[in-house]
């Protein structure tokens, strides 16, 4: 079989890549090997519950008509419209440290207040900050701009508490490098959660999945589920055929993949050498939820997201351990503006682990660490909120295997390889990258990028 345009993967990027080359009648199939599409934003049932994997909230939020944000710009391009989503905004949000926290919501006045309130002497060098922000071009696909966020804030922050309390959130929901993130995931992100800000789709992240799938369809897009990628078959520096691992073997002008960059080039028969070898991820997390038997305001947990150290120095790095719970992510499922409340309570909670260790634990060990996590981060979260344990009436874990289950990223990393790739162009003429790998961050920011890559290269390249 032969098509204009194989894509590599059914999660955002790959539906939304679909998408966009079925809107202009090209022939495209997109393969996925696992038999639910979504990848790392996928989600599974238990106990006749459904869980979201990835989504704590979707950022870049933006109201009805908003055209030129990202999400104006993501349903021009699919042709959706913004009650398609049904998105519901957040409540309010925190960061929070020992003896310090900034609360923020979808308004950025907001947060800025609390930042002039909390950090009074910092204003001057945050407000210049801000305007660099505001006027930098984070979506330009030219060059390789590197550079050190950590860097770029103590040029304008001179307290290094408020440096760690801008960077825990946005390294949480983005930054696949330790410790730091590169200058341009860091506007990206800064724009999607202090900008824009949260949502969550009425129905959790099942009905976007749907949503683009149907679509996709809907215009003659042929997708294939429990069809995984075994070889990328190179000649004459181009994919001249894909073999999946049924050994059925498909051809296409282009290729777009959602793999990863390092997951991408190993796939290669002959493999390919690439000017600089790419660098695997290697950060990770595990995520307990915890379905209560009333509504968190009631408990006292009446933010949506927490974002939190309990230590003044965060720490963002692969841990040495199984895990590391002296920060994370405490989420909050009721609290956005739901039509109506949720008929169960449901807290989140994440943090950074060590895919290798986990990797390596015997079955009975495996169950066991699991077990041993939920008490490590019942004692995290209860340094800061109230004990809501008697009210649990489920808990369910995922771990770094579970996360390379769904996504195939080496090392179960969340965020791909610390080096993006923005213009996803390969050493191969016909094969482009979209996805986490691409540099486009967060839901929304991961559509984009197939959307992106698909108008780049696909259509072009196609009708070439």
């Amino acid at each position: 079989m032969t098509y204009d345009v194989l894509v590599i993967g059914a999660g955002l990027s790959g539906l939304a890549a679909g998408i966009r080359l079925a809107l202009f009648d090209k022939k495209v199939c997109i393969v996925e090997r696992h038999v639910e599409v979504g990848g790392l934003n996928s989600f599974y049932r238990r106990k006749a519950r459904c869980f979201d994997v990835g989504l704590h909230a979707m950022t870049n939020y933006a109201p009805r008509g908003a055209r030129s944000t990202p999400l104006g710009k993501l349903l021009k391009q699919l042709r959706l419209r913004h009650e398609d989503l049904q998105l519901c905004q957040q409540h309010m949000s925190e960061i929070r440290f020992p003896g310090k926290s900034l609360r923020f919501t979808n308004d950025f006045e907001f947060f800025r207040q609390e930042v002039a309130e909390r950090f009074p002497r910092q204003m001057d060098g945050f407000a210049k900050l801000t305007a660099r922000i505001r006027s930098y071009d984070d979506l330009s696909l030219e060059g390789d701009r590197r550079l050190s966020a950590r860097r770029v804030l103590r040029e304008h922050v001179s307290d290094p508490l408020l440096i760690e309390m801008l960077l825990c959130p946005l390294m949480f929901y983005g930054s696949a490098q330790e410790d730091d993130m590169d200058f341009t995931q860091f506007v990206i992100l800064f724009k999607s959660i202090f900008v824009e800000g949260f949502a969550r789709p009425w129905g959790g992240m099942s009905r976007i999945l749907n949503l683009l799938a149907e679509k996709y369809k809907s215009l003659g897009g042929e997708l294939r589920l429990g069809a995984g990628v075994r070889a990328l078959n190179i000649a004459g520096g181009k994919v001249r055929s894909v073999t999946l691992a049924n050994g059925e073997t498909l051809a296409a002008a282009t290729v777009i993949s959602s793999m990863g960059h390092v997951e991408t080039l190993r796939a290669c028969l002959p493999p390919v050498v690439a000017e600089e070898t790419p660098e695997t991820g290697k950060l990770s997390f595990v995520e307990s939820q915890f379905v209560l038997d009333c509504q968190p305001r009631q408990l006292g947990y009446d933010k949506s997201i927490v974002f939190f150290s309990t230590q003044p120095a965060f720490t963002y790095r692969m841990p040495e351990q199984l895990t590391d719970p002296t920060s994370g992510v405490v989420c909050c499922g009721n609290n956005f503006d739901y039509p109506e409340p949720l008929p169960e309570g449901l807290i989140r909670f994440t943090s950074l682990a060590n895919y290798a260790l986990w990797d390596r634990l015997p079955r009975r060990d495996y169950i066991a660490a699991k077990k041993e996590w939920l008490q490590q981060a019942y004692r995290s979260v209860f340094t800061m909120l109230p004990d809501f344990r008697e009210h649990v009436v489920f808990a369910d874990t995922f771990t770094p295997k579970t996360i390379f289950k769904y996504t195939g990223h080496l090392n179960g990393a969340v965020y791909g390889a610390p080096r993006k790739l923005k213009d996803g162009k390969t050493p191969v003429r016909n094969l482009f990258l979209c996805g986490t790998d691409q540099g486009f961050l967060g839901i929304i920011g991961a559509t984009l990028s197939g959307i992106t890559i698909a108008n780049l290269y696909g259509l072009k390249q196609a009708a070439g």
